[in-house]
């Protein structure tokens, strides 16, 4: 964002539940010339006094630029630590589209494919189950693998050494699969944290190290990173969950494990994911810097697995490597959400639009998805369900 628009930005930052700004009257030969602004402003002031979070930010970008970059609330209930479109917050599942893009620059690179058994790349990974054999990259990309889901991320007992990922791959020798490989669709953060090994192996370095040097920085996403030793105290906002009275207080544990990077631990901000969506939606390039080839979205964003009823996704729905396909309003969304403790957050592109949103908030406050369909409806034009 422009070092001229920051003070106007930050004026316009709220409280954790503040009232609505009164609506400026126009005249009829004196049309508001930010009405989608103004509309999104009440709408994420709206969500605070509705919900009782401490806050929220959102990014929207379109036809190649940033349109709008705000925040509202507090980085930790409790204090004047304002919320800006700096602050760093934990993305959780949105972490999982960056490790498709990882692998897909390493196919590129003719390193990986797609349809090659995971233990081509980690001779040492290991079921109880013996078809797990025949599990493939892009099977743990597209959640059909088999596998289980992770059931303690160990939030409370954080480990943080290089050496946390493979000790976790490695302890999954006595799990069972759930299906047979490329039968069902399952979501499952464990094949994440598969993937970020076998990124770690191929590359020869340690997968965050990878993203940070193929993704983050090319980009210019300067206040990104999977590392929480790596995260400023300045910006990094604190996770909430309800009390015992209904009100959000700050979370006993951070939600953060070495183990989990690949699944969960992206920290950023509304203007680093802003040059994000941008990038995806040019295909891979961002001010002269390129990510992926354009072609590889074709595969990237292709139609894997049709998923089931129950999925939380509308009929319809598709996986695609990593991201999500669904319909809204007669448009075609691509899509991840995230949540851990504390944190909730969403990404949304339409490419037939050139329009991406993102929200992200820290408490876990249920509505986000909702937060950013009606984002897409306000700059796109089109009414949502």
């Amino acid at each position: 964002m422009k070092l001229r628009n920051l003070a106007a930005m930050l004026c316009g930052i709220g409280v954790t539940a503040p009232a609505p700004a009164p609506t400026p009257v126009w005249g009829q030969d004196q049309p508001d010339p930010h009405p989608r602004e103004a509309r999104t402003d009440s709408l994420l002031r709206q969500v605070l006094a509705s919900s009782g979070a401490p806050g929220i930010a959102a990014g929207v970008v379109q036809q190649g630029k940033a349109v709008y970059q705000k925040a509202f609330g507090v980085a930790t209930v409790g204090t004047e630590r304002w919320l800006t479109p700096f602050s760093q917050f934990h993305m959780a599942s949105v972490t999982k589209p960056f490790v498709a893009t990882s692998v897909m620059q390493l196919v590129e690179q003719g390193k990986i494919k797609l349809d090659e058994p995971v233990t081509t790349y980690l001779p040492y990974f290991e079921l109880k189950d013996p078809r797990f054999k025949k599990i493939t990259i892009r099977q743990l990309l597209t959640h059909t693998s088999g596998m289980r889901d992770v059931t303690d991320y160990q939030w409370t007992d954080p480990e943080f050494d290089g050496r946390a990922l493979e000790r976790y791959v490695r302890s999954l020798k006595d799990s069972t699969l759930l299906s047979v490989p490329g039968a069902r669709f399952r979501y499952s953060n464990i094949g994440f944290e598969i993937l970020g090994d076998v990124i770690a192996k191929v590359s020869g370095v340690e997968f965050e190290t990878y993203v940070e040097r193929h993704i983050l920085k090319p980009l210019g996403m300067a206040r990104s990173t999977l590392l929480y030793s790596e995260t400023d105290p300045r910006w990094l906002t604190s996770p909430h969950v309800l009390g015992p009275d209904q009100r959000y207080v700050v979370s006993k544990v951070f939600p953060y494990h070495r183990a989990h990077a690949a699944s969960s631990t992206l920290y950023s901000s509304v203007e680093d994911m802003s040059r994000w969506l941008l990038a995806n939606l040019n295909r891979g390039e961002l001010a002269g810097k390129r990510i992926l080839a354009g072609e590889t979205y074709d595969e990237l964003w292709k139609p894997q697995f049709a998923l089931p009823k129950g999925s939380g996704f509308p009929v319809g729905a598709n996986v695609w490597l990593s991201w999500f396909l669904y319909q809204q309003a007669g448009r075609q969304v691509i899509a991840h959400g995230g949540g851990d403790v504390g944190f909730r957050s969403y990404v949304a592109l339409v490419p037939d639009e050139g329009l991406g949103v993102v929200v992200m908030m820290n408490s876990d406050a249920p509505m986000i998805r909702d937060v950013g369909n009606r984002l897409l409806e306000i700059f796109g034009g089109k009414k949502g369900p």
